[in-house]
């Protein structure tokens, strides 16, 4: 009984290094890369998405996707966000909230929750073949 008390010290003592790098778990949504749905469109950092956030449909014509992403940032930041990301990856204003890029586009739009002064940016993201 001993023996195995001390084998059990010895590894924890052993592991516990280890345990400290990995550093703490994390609970709820992760903060992906990118849009759920759309593999070649940055998330804003400060926002995210559940893992079942999208809705994907591939047809003849180009796929429809419709996510969405929450977070506590202003929608005036992440209209700034989009107009600064968004033509370095191709894609072209076409309207409020609207792009355009090789036969699709994209709608962004924003909403806060204000719920006593104090809520979330809900973001919705929907790309449609033009």
């Amino acid at each position: 009984m001993r023996l195995a008390l001390a084998a059990a010290v010895s590894i924890t003592l052993l592991l516990a290094p280890l345990l400290l790098v990995a550093g703490p778990g994390r609970a709820g949504p992760v903060e992906p890369g990118f849009v759920p749905g759309v593999e070649d469109l940055p998330l804003m950092p400060g926002l995210t998405a559940p893992a079942n956030a999208a809705v994907v449909f591939d047809q003849p014509e180009g796929r429809i996707v419709e996510s969405a992403a929450q977070g506590d940032v202003s929608a005036a930041a992440i209209t700034a966000f989009y107009a600064q990301t968004l033509p370095q990856l191709g894609w072209h204003p076409a309207g409020d909230g609207r792009w355009a890029r090789e036969g699709e586009r994209l709608e962004i739009t924003a909403t806060r929750d204000g719920m006593g002064g104090r809520g979330e940016t809900m973001v919705r993201f929907t790309l449609r073949p033009q």
